[in-house]
């Protein structure tokens, strides 16, 4: 079965710099496309601010044409309220993909750590590292494009373990 390259986006949701990653997955390897992150105003009505992450997120599917895409799951903070706006500027990552068509998987912070560094509690330093290790062409300007990459790669990894038990059975 030969297949074509899958182009995969990351997404690490967050209010203040929402965080966006393409890589593309040819068998075991992984091609870098591009990253970056859409940035909102902290003195913005809330509503603006999802409005931009929307507009953003839409603009980087319109312009790379991913396969598929993959979003970081919320974790839950001790400030509720940071967590609600997490919360709502995730719901904003999830529905752009979703409504062009694409297929949105979730992962934990824990299994996209310990898919990329080998350690489910690795530290954002050691994710950006192995981000230059397994994508050496990709140059992350910020923490959240990096952390998008890791969760593209994450999927890579995991949809290509899927995709092998089903053949296997």
């Amino acid at each position: 079965m030969v297949g074509h390259p899958i182009r995969i986006l990351g997404i690490d949701p967050g209010l203040r710099r929402t965080g966006w990653g393409l890589v593309e997955a040819d068998g075991n390897r992984l091609i870098y496309v591009a990253c970056g992150s859409v940035e909102t105003s902290e003195r913005a009505a809330l509503g603006q601010r999802l409005v931009v992450i929307h507009d953003g997120l839409a603009q980087v599917i319109e312009q790379y044409r991913p396969h598929e895409a993959a979003v970081e799951a919320t974790f839950v903070n001790v400030n509720a309220a940071a967590t609600l706006k997490l919360g709502q500027a995730r719901g904003i990552a999830m529905l752009v993909p979703a409504k062009a068509g694409l297929i949105v998987a979730e992962y934990a912070p824990n299994v996209v750590k310990k898919t990329v560094v080998g350690a489910g509690h690795g530290e954002k330093a050691q994710i950006r590292m192995m981000i230059g290790v397994l994508l050496p062409k990709a140059d992350p300007q910020s923490e959240d494009a990096a952390d998008a990459l890791a969760i593209a790669v994450c999927h890579a990894h995991h949809r290509t373990s899927a995709a092998l038990k089903v053949a296997a059975s």
